[in-house]
């Protein structure tokens, strides 16, 4: 019996490692995300290291692969995937099972492993958790090009918001921020609410600029949080699905605590004076130029904001901002849907 039992843990381990390897590979590859690629591969070594107390000769005297009845067993659609997803998806279930059955058996051997395989069953769940939910919110913004910000207040009419969203929505805006600081709640959930159905009807992002309570209940894509808002990790526990986050950052110091947070995107600026922020200090292209290669390098998107319009987003696109965010060139122009096409054209072409 000791033999066999040897050899479920080494089957299981085997297991167990080889899925880590293809979660940590989809996560750093096909997420670009370092984070979790890292998580990935802290449990991949936690493994290792957990069974290296067992005796190795043990492990592989104990293997028999010639007379193993399980290699030849196959069942319908077993290695069928359709994304990478699917195989990270399909890892994840396999390094969950091998975890729980290596926390079964190694009771045997050492209930001190036997507790390590228990608690990495559980980074399994979370890791599954953080990766799909990550994927989901990228996939949704990385197509973004022309951010709209519109701003509400409670001397412009409901109707007049509504309006200048739909013509945005209709004339190429990829993502819009509802911007509303001294409407009372009410209002605001009201005005979210057909905010995020029309985003949604046209296929376009919504985001709620700082409410995460009402980026939630109204079902608006996600929220776009400042420097004085809640956290991102308290906004995660509140969403209960995919839910995009962005932070804005001005500086280079608000731009690691950004990466360090885990956000989805992060907006960076003002790049010029910005009519709607006066009082913020201009960040300038230089700042730009130091953030993107950050933000790409740990996997985050970005959006350059302040004070863009026709005639400066040139000098974007010459330094590889690759989103930008309008607010007063739009709602200010006497023809809001033809400068939407206007900036959309731009981004596109250049």
């Amino acid at each position: 019996m000791t033999e066999i039992l040897y050899r479920i843990i080494d089957a299981n381990y085997n297991r167990a490692r080889e899925a880590f390897r293809v979660m940590e590979e989809y996560c750093r590859f096909g997420l670009n995300n370092p984070s979790l690629s890292g998580q990935a591969k802290q449990c991949r070594h936690a493994l290792c290291d957990a069974l290296r107390s067992i005796s190795q000769e043990l492990l592989l005297s104990s293997r028999d692969i010639d007379s193993d009845v399980g290699k030849e067993l196959k069942v319908e659609g077993q290695l069928q995937r359709k994304s990478l997803q699917d195989c990270f998806t399909a890892a994840v279930k396999r390094a969950s099972e091998a975890l729980r059955a290596l926390a079964e058996t190694t009771q045997a051997v050492d209930p001190v492993i036997a507790a390590t395989m228990e608690k990495l069953r559980f980074e399994v769940y979370s890791l599954e958790k953080n990766a799909i939910l990550f994927a989901c919110s990228k996939h949704k913004f990385e197509s973004v090009r022309l951010y709209v910000l519109i701003n509400a207040t409670p001397q412009k009419p409901p109707s007049e918001v509504i309006n200048l969203l739909k013509c945005c929505v209709d004339n190429g805006a990829d993502c819009i921020q509802l911007r509303a600081k001294n409407l009372c709640d009410s209002d605001l959930l009201s005005l979210a609410k057909k905010c995020s159905s029309l985003c949604r009807d046209g296929g376009v992002v919504s985001i709620i600029n700082d409410r995460v309570d009402i980026a939630i209940l109204s079902g608006a894509d996600g929220v776009h949080l400042g420097q004085h808002e809640i956290s991102v990790s308290d906004a995660r526990k509140l969403a209960k699905g995919p839910f995009i986050i962005g932070v804005s950052t001005h500086n280079i110091d608000e731009l690691h605590n950004a990466v360090e947070s885990g956000c989805d995107y992060a907006a960076v600026g003002p790049v010029f004076p910005s009519p709607t922020k006066p009082r913020l200090v201009v960040a300038g292209l230089d700042y730009l130029q130091k953030a993107v290669p950050v933000l790409d390098k740990a996997g985050i998107l970005h959006i350059a904001i302040g004070g863009i319009h026709s005639k400066t987003i040139t000098d974007l696109l010459r330094i590889g901002i690759r989103t930008v965010a309008v607010s007063s060139d739009i709602e200010h122009s006497k023809d809001p849907g033809r400068s939407c096409k206007t900036l959309k054209s731009m981004l596109l072409n250049h």
